[in-house]
Formats: structure tokens, C-alpha cells, sequence
């Protein structure tokens, strides 16, 4: 017989005294073990454990419970290489936000206990070009890009844009080009070369070693967000990326685009312009050629070495956009190249899918979801054709992931409570605004903005008005619009047919110049210059002052996005010595295990106690 830890016996115990427990699929008779048997232990450990065992029981429902009192089979059976495959997946998903929030310390922390850490790909070439400007602290970026296997194209980014010493506070940092369809190839070799540096970090410890565990590392990319996609996704494969997570948007082409990445093939992602013609439509797009871009350095092998094809989950909504996406999706294979699918409900933060019948208009309130706009785990099973899929929007609570597998589900992704923890990008001072604020007892509200992103989806916004944030409308009225990193800007023709950008967060005028309408631009808010500096790289300005002449510093102001269970945080917090609160990304993890544990725990004492009968 096993011999029990005393936590199990202790249990044992406290589940004896609840006596003969029936569910519909078995009757279950608990032995009573004596106290004695448990008496070694000190009265205040042995109480305690008794509390913890009558907890886990108390909250266990009937239905909990039929998985743990089935007999078990002699023998386990012969496990399949696909059911291998399935037990090896990721029941935590650390969410993707961005620009950096997904940091890649973040995601390694989140691996290294189990999980998927995820590394926001949104704007990693300015992150890249950014951090180098401010001396890159640590070093992290110049150890990563040591192990690139194109030496010369790291010297010319660390020549044009690594500052030793770091560049002063008080000056903007150099800029890239924006994003067109014929990319200069500076922008090229940034993106390549961010997004890989962020991923190998993720997958390494700091002496270069892969890092231990179960884990994988992923890579989150906004469909919204199209033009550096490719460039992107080559630079996390070059890294040995495992997972690819997109949402905000319909990504049907993206499958196809990883088969062909990974085996060194061209490949193309089409870009919506407006006013094209269906005919013309083929016409716009970015394309990419590994054999191309390699030659030009004097090193095509590179293109030769066939790379790992990551595993594609895209984010949706509902049911109808998962059977359209397995429909619809370009990549190889039975499922076209999707592997699985995060579901996402409105109460995530970013960006959100807009309500069933809503439609943005000027000065609109806060968005309504309903009962239609809701997805139900079990439900989704069906729709899954056997791949499987995690859901996200306020499933950072214990609970939650209990829920989800035994609804069928494989898991949870969670990105608030990451978002705030140790390891994550956001700026320590804007983290601890926050942290302080939910310390104090404060109910922190969320608004999910109609009106913020240029991209027309719903934006979920924290209304806090410490800081420099965009949600304190004096902050928002004075700031003088720019269009200077264009992520989200949107290309269109002109009446001569030549092709040309426009963002409805740009100065109005010249988006009204543009042809855009006025009402459009109400409300909207630069997301591109925002994110940066949530994450710590705010753009500096020298704005010439209309009533003196001179000019003066002007600072990007941030917007904080969380999703509407922020609060949730407060359940975690601990005060540092120094009187700051926090807790780390490892904190979130045994916080979201921790009710299945239990359960298992529950049902681990339960076959042993059969072992007990005479």
C-alpha cells in the first residue's frame, strides 16, 4: 500500500466524516480513519489541513465530483501520439498585450511554470529600435542578437540605433519609416530582428541556456495591424517561436503564410485598400521572399534550413467565426492549418468585438453585449471539430479553469492579472499607480471606449486619473495630434488612382483633407503613441507654443487598457519592503492552478482511501 503525506491524511480524515457521498454515476463509502493516525503532527497543522480538506469539499458540486469516483482501469491504456500531443497542451495561456506588455520576461516566467507565455509582436520594431536608443539596460537585446545567424544585418541596427549610454529624457528618439507596401529595408531588418530577439529571450535564461520546463513561448499579433505581419511572424520563427495567437480581425490568410515560412517558400498576405475595385484587389499586398531577402546579405542558406511551423490559434468571438475560419483558412491539412482557438468575451481588455448589430456612431455610448454575444464552453465543443480551445474574458479566477475543462475546454487565457504582475512591460510607475490605487480599497471602473481605436472596434479603457493618461479629457483635448508610427493607419486611393494613408486619429484636418469624415475623428485616440508609453517608450515632442513662438517638451501620454475584472488583482497583492505593492507572474499561475489542485488532491485521497478497505 502507498504510504500518504500527512496533508493527504488529513484529508482522508476530514473526508471520512462526511460518510457515504452518491453522485449519478457511482456510491462512494468513506472508512472512517481514526485521529490517531494522525497525531504525530502538532493540533494546529492537523486543524488546519481539516479545514482546508471540509473547503475543498464544501465547494465541490455532485458534477466535480464524478471525475474523481470512477473506478480506474488496472492497466492505463496505450497512450496515442495524438492523445500525447493533447496532454501536452497548455492549460494557462498568458494573454498578448501590447505594444510590450507581453514582455518577453513575462512570458519566459509564464513558461518556466508550465504555461504559454505569450510576447506581444504589435510594434516590436520600434520597441527594438527604441530600447537600443536607450542603451539597452542589461544587455538583453545585444545577448539575443548574438546567436542571429546574420551577423552583418546586427551590426547595421546597432550602428544606426544603439546609444551606449542611453539618449537624454528630454529628446525623441530616432524613428523608423512607416509601413507601406514597398518597406525600406531598415523597417524590414528591425521587425526580423525584434520580433526574434523577444522570442529567443523568452526561451532562454540569462546565460543562454534553454529554459526549464514544460512551457512553450508564443507570439500575439493584431490582424488590424497587417503590413509588418509577415516580417513579424519570420523574425519569431527564426527564434523558434511555438505558438502564434491572433485576434482583432479574421485571419484567414496567416496559416497559410506559417506553411510557407517554415519551409522557406514566398508567400503573400493581402491588404484591404479602399476604393480598389474587386478586380484590383490582388494588386495590394505585402509579399516576402526568404530566398530574396537572404540573398541580398550574401547568406541564402539561412532560407534553405526549414524552420519550425508553429501552432495557429486564432482568437474569435463566437461560433460562426470559428466555422468560417475552419472553412476559409488557407494553410495545409484536415483543419487548414488552425490548431486550436482562443474564445474571447467582451469583457477582455483591448480591443473587443463589437456587439451583434452594433454600429459606431458619433458621440455612441459605452457598447451593449447580450445573451447573443455570449459563448457557452460546452457549445463550443461541437463547433471545435475536436481541436481544442481556451476561453478568455474574465476567467482570471481560480475557479474559472475548473470550469473550463470540464466543460471540454483545454484552459483559460488570462492577460490582466499578468498585465499587472512583477515581470510584465508596462511602466513601473503607471503599474504602481494602479496596484496603489486597488491597495487603497478603490473599485477601479472600465469603459469600453467606442470611440478610442481607429480600427472601429470597441476599446476597453481604465478610468483612472492619475498620470499621464488619455482617459483624463484635459489630457486628451491638449494633446496635438500626430500620425507618426501608422500602425493603424488605413491605405486608400485617391481620385487620380495613386495610393495614399490616412488614420482618423491624425490631425483632423488633414484627415478631412483626405476625404475622411469629420465625425469620425471624434473621440479617437492615438493608440500607436499610447501603448509605447504605457510601456515605458514615450515619444518625445518639442511643440512650438502658438502664443510665445518657442518650443516646448511635449510627452506622449499613455492609455491603460485592463479588462473588467482589474479588481480581481486585489487577491494577490503584497506590500514590498519598500511600501510598494506587487506580485509576480509565478503568483498568477499557482493562483489560477490552485482550485484544480485541489480537486485533484480530493480525488488522489479518494483512490488511495480505497486502498484502505479491509
Amino acid at each position: 500500500m502507498r504510504s500518504l503525506s500527512f496533508k493527504q491524511f488529513a484529508l482522508l480524515a476530514a473526508t471520512a466524516a462526511v460518510g457515504t457521498t452518491t453522485t449519478s454515476r457511482s456510491t462512494t463509502t468513506f472508512a472512517f480513519v481514526p485521529s490517531s493516525m494522525v497525531a504525530t503532527r502538532t493540533r494546529s497543522a492537523r486543524s488546519n489541513n481539516h479545514a482546508i480538506a471540509n473547503n475543498i469539499l464544501r465547494k465541490s458540486s455532485s458534477f466535480r465530483l464524478q471525475s474523481t469516483v470512477e473506478k480506474r482501469p488496472e492497466a492505463e491504456a496505450e497512450i496515442t501520439e495524438e492523445q500525447a500531443g493533447k496532454k501536452s497542451l497548455p492549460k494557462i495561456i498568458q494573454g498578448g498585450m501590447g505594444i510590450r506588455i507581453s514582455s518577453w520576461q513575462l512570458a519566459r516566467e509564464v513558461a518556466r511554470k508550465g504555461g504559454l507565455g505569450v510576447i506581444s509582436g504589435t510594434a516590436m520594431d520600434v520597441v527594438f529600435v527604441r530600447t537600443l536608443q536607450d542603451g539597452d539596460p542589461g544587455g538583453h537585446f545585444r545577448r539575443a542578437l548574438a546567436t542571429f545567424p546574420n551577423q552583418a544585418m546586427v551590426q547595421r541596427a546597432l550602428l544606426k540605433y544603439y546609444l551606449p549610454e542611453g539618449k537624454s529624457p528630454h529628446k525623441p528618439y530616432r524613428s523608423l519609416p512607416m509601413w507601406s507596401f514597398q518597406p525600406p529595408r531598415q523597417l524590414e531588418e528591425a521587425a526580423i530582428l525584434g520580433n526574434y530577439c523577444e522570442v529567443w529571450l523568452a526561451k532562454h535564461d540569462d546565460d543562454g541556456t534553454p529554459i526549464e520546463g514544460n512551457g512553450k513561448v508564443g507570439i500575439n499579433r493584431l490582424t488590424k495591424v497587417a503590413m509588418p505581419t509577415i516580417h513579424s511572424l519570420y523574425g519569431s520563427m527564426l527564434a523558434g517561436v511555438d505558438y502564434v495567437i491572433m485576434g482583432a480581425g479574421i485571419p484567414t490568410k496567416i496559416p497559410g503564410i506559417l506553411d510557407a515560412l517554415a519551409e522557406g517558400r514566398d508567400c503573400s498576405l493581402s491588404i484591404e485598400v479602399a476604393g480598389a475595385s474587386d478586380e484590383d484587389a490582388d494588386k495590394y499586398a505585402m509579399n516576402f521572399s526568404p530566398q530574396a531577402f537572404w540573398a541580398e546579405t550574401d547568406t541564402p542558406d539561412i532560407a534553405r534550413e526549414p524552420l519550425q511551423r508553429p501552432d495557429f490559434l486564432p482568437i474569435v468571438s463566437s461560433t460562426t467565426l470559428a466555422q468560417s475560419l475552419i472553412k476559409r483558412a488557407n494553410g495545409a491539412g484536415p483543419t487548414r492549418g488552425i490548431n486550436g482557438f482562443v474564445i474571447e468575451l467582451n469583457t477582455a481588455g483591448g480591443h473587443n468585438a463589437p456587439p451583434r448589430g452594433w454600429k459606431y456612431e458619433p458621440n455612441s455610448e459605452e457598447p451593449k453585449y447580450g445573451e447573443k454575444d455570449m459563448v457557452e464552453v460546452q457549445k463550443f465543443a461541437k463547433v471545435a471539430k475536436g481541436l481544442p480551445y481556451w476561453f478568455a474574458g474574465s476567467y482570471g479566477r481560480k475557479e474559472k479553469l475548473s470550469e473550463v475543462l470540464e466543460g471540454g475546454g483545454n484552459g483559460v487565457q488570462v492577460g490582466t492579472l499578468f498585465a499587472l504582475s512583477d515581470e510584465s512591460g508596462m511602466d513601473p510607475s503607471i503599474k504602481q499607480q494602479i496596484l496603489s490605487e486597488i491597495a487603497s480599497g478603490k473599485h477601479l471602473q472600465v469603459y469600453t471606449d467606442p470611440a478610442a481605436s481607429p480600427t472601429g472596434f470597441p476599446f476597453k479603457v481604465l478610468q483612472i486619473d492619475v498620470g499621464n493618461t488619455l482617459a483624463v479629457p484635459e489630457i486628451y483635448d491638449t494633446r496635438p495630434r500626430v500620425c507618426n508610427l501608422g500602425y493603424l493607419r488605413v491605405p486608400y486611393l485617391e481620385e487620380d488612382g495613386k495610393l495614399a494613408y490616412k488614420c482618423p486619429s491624425e490631425p483632423v484636418e488633414d484627415y478631412v483633407a483626405k476625404g475622411g469624415d469629420f465625425e469620425a475623428t471624434i473621440g479617437r485616440k492615438c493608440l500607436c503613441n499610447a501603448l509605447c508609453a504605457d510601456a515605458g517608450f514615450p515619444q518625445v515632442r518639442h511643440i512650438k507654443d502658438e502664443e510665445t513662438g518657442e518650443k516646448k517638451e511635449f510627452v506622449e501620454p499613455g492609455l491603460v487598457t485592463v479588462g473588467d475584472d482589474v479588481n480581481q488583482c486585489a487577491s494577490l497583492l503584497k506590500q514590498r519592503e519598500d511600501g510598494t505593492w506587487g506580485f509576480s507572474a509565478a503568483d498568477v499561475v499557482d493562483y489560477l492552478l490552485a482550485d484544480l489542485e485541489e480537486k485533484e488532491e480530493v480525488g488522489s485521497v479518494q483512490e488511495q482511501l480505497k486502498e484502505l478497505r479491509p
